[in-house]
């Protein structure tokens, strides 16, 4: 197969007109009578009178000008032959962002006009088709173009906002330094990374959606607050509705937002009820038109509290939990609540936080600087503002993790404690006697507190309920001895995708992408309960969407790669050269040697 690796060559074929204007233009002939045809010598035809039109008279020099312009336009089209076997490999890295929903047929309609150019003289075109979610399968891997087209159809973008670095990286050592490698997007980007091209088919659009969710109690009642945000440039009216299981729905109410405002919804969740759909009337992003919920219910956290002097403050940390069940059995309990005695130093095997009662009268404030070790039950707390009272301690273990020191002193220490058969479990101990501090007014001191009993109450295997984000990571303990499962109810849609995950003490995964209903269970017993909502106002904000195409060049980069030069070119220069020199041979005036045989006067 042959390409034309200058086109604007065949230019020079306007020569071809110019060449015969000039052969039309003939002189008159001048008369000479004679006597004697045979005496009459070859003569040129010229003209007394000037040049005029004639009729075209066919010559060498004519033929051999108008060959020359053929063979210099051919020169300058610089025809080249495809090479066997030859492959251009072109990768589309799609952006994931939830907000390209709306232009997924706009795309699609762009790739298949955009497409295929890029096999340009290649053999063949070899297509890869990626996501710019991290972690994400190819799309499509092959040779044709509506099969990768085809393939977009089942592509479901809904990621918050993604860095599209990674995904590029990927895509262009895949296909090497010459492929092209493209970037679909609905914003414009400036210099995409990788050398991609970019393939922007956004326009500006309106959008109200939901933003947020929270729930409250109050007056022993569930109550949920919603935010709608109008993401748009112009002011707008939704109608908003809930609907509860069984199909049962409230009546529309309309709501007003101007650019750019917020408004707050709120309701009690029904008794009778443990879930619900609060829906927005649709716009062209969808994702946040519709906002699932259930009740929340975390993990119920078991507390027993042995008899001690700190009852008020044990007292007042428990009621400052929520879902709390106190125990009179220590073997019952998740978490105990206990003081050292060094009369009876022997502590609780299981999870507890650990106080030190000293009945003895305290001595001076402890001197030195106060520093934090990295924790996560430390970090970002501020315990310069602890005074704290020279008291009896706790008896150190080498395994101890100290937590906070006073000078040399261990003010807080974590304690881990094997038992066999169970995971271990975390002691959270307080090397000085509360009663004899500030530490009651410290802030720090009750987060620290919090913080603890909530790390127990996630390692509990139990049932819960929450509502959460689109693509979350999500962290649940199990069972290791049998594995779970997955059950995703999109939302408007009633067909249940199941997962399976295997036997692990940790459960890691990622939430799906779209809204709707999670469960996770174990041994058909529900772990996990929820409700995945879409809130990224970056993405659901489309007024800054654009168009942009840097493809127009991507083409004609790889001619000389797939196409090898005319092996004739160096032929066709010397036929010019041979077709220049005839015609200037038989265009050359003449010399005659024939008397002059015109009439003496």
């Amino acid at each position: 197969m042959m390409f034309l690796a200058n086109p604007a060559g065949f230019w020079a074929l306007l020569g071809i007109p110019a060449v015969l204007a000039i052969h039309f233009l003939q002189r008159k002939a001048r008369e000479i009578p004679v006597s004697t045809l045979f005496l009459l010598a070859r003569t040129h035809r010229e003209s007394s009178s000037g040049r005029r039109w004639d009729r075209l008279v066919p010559s060498v020099p004519l033929w051999m000008q108008l060959l020359g312009v053929l063979l210099l336009a051919w020169l300058l089209a610089e025809p080249r032959f495809q090479r066997p076997r030859s492959v251009q490999r072109v990768a589309i890295v799609l952006d994931g962002t939830a907000s390209m929903q709306v232009f997924r047929e706009s795309l699609t309609q762009a790739l298949h006009e955009k497409l295929p150019p890029l096999q340009g003289p290649a053999a063949e075109l070899d297509l890869l088709v990626l996501e710019s979610t991290p972690g994400r399968e190819r799309l499509y891997h092959g040779s044709s173009i509506d099969d990768a087209l085809n393939a977009l159809e089942s592509w479901n973008p809904g990621e918050g906002t993604l860095d599209p670095g990674p995904a590029l990286r990927i895509a262009r050592s895949l296909i090497g330094r010459d492929g092209i490698l493209i970037f679909a997007t609905d914003t414009p980007v400036e210099n995409p990374p990788y050398d991609a091209r970019l393939l922007a088919i956004g326009h500006p659009e309106e959008n109200v959606g939901f933003t947020g969710l929270r729930f409250t109690q109050e007056q022993g009642a569930a109550v949920w607050h919603a935010l709608v945000k109008n993401h748009g440039i112009a002011p707008a009216v939704r109608s908003w509705q809930i609907t509860y299981p069984g199909g049962r729905s409230t009546e529309p109410r309309n709501i007003e937002l101007q650019p750019g405002g917020l408004i707050s919804l709120q309701a009690a969740l029904p008794p009778d009820q443990e879930s619900a759909i609060l829906r927005l009337s649709e716009d062209v992003f969808t994702m946040d038109d519709s906002l699932p919920l259930v009740r929340p219910r975390p993990k119920t956290l078991r507390v027993f509290r042995q008899a001690s002097a700190l009852g008020e403050l044990e007292e007042r940390l428990v009621q400052s939990l929520d879902a709390v069940e106190m125990v009179h059995d220590a073997a019952e309990a998740d978490l105990t609540l206990c003081t050292y005695d060094p009369l009876d130093p022997a502590l609780p095997p299981g999870d507890a936080i650990v106080f030190v009662h000293d009945p003895t009268r305290a001595g001076q404030y402890l001197k030195g600087g106060i520093i934090a070790e990295e924790h996560p039950l430390m970090s970002g707390l501020n315990w310069q503002a602890l005074l704290v009272r020279e008291t009896i301690q706790l008896d150190r273990q080498p395994s101890d993790e100290v937590l906070l020191w006073q000078d040399q002193r261990p003010l807080i220490f974590l304690r881990s404690v094997l038992l066999e058969n169970q995971a271990p479990h975390q002691q959270l101990c307080f090397n000085f006697d509360v009663r004899h501090s500030n530490a009651t007014a410290n802030p720090a001191f009750i987060v620290c507190l919090h913080r603890f009993a909530e790390s127990v109450r996630q390692e509990r295997v139990a049932p819960s309920s929450s509502n959460l984000e689109t693509s979350q990571e999500i962290e649940l303990t199990a069972d290791p001895e049998f594995p779970a499962s997955i059950e995703f109810t999109p939302l408007h849609e009633a067909h249940t995708t199941i997962r399976d995950l295997p036997a692990s003490r940790r459960l890691r995964f990622e939430a799906p992408a779209r809204p709707g209903h999670l469960i996770v269970k174990q041994a058909d017993v529900p772990l996990l309960t929820a409700a995945l909502t879409f809130a990224d106002s970056r993405e659901a904000d489309l007024t800054h969407c654009g168009s942009a195409d840097t493809l127009g060049d991507a083409s004609s980069i790889p001619v000389e790669r797939h196409t090898t030069a005319d092996h004739w070119w160096r032929a066709w220069v010397l036929a010019l050269l041979a077709a220049l020199l005839t015609g200037w041979h038989f265009s050359r005036p003449r010399t005659s040697s024939t008397p002059d045989l015109s009439p003496s006067p």
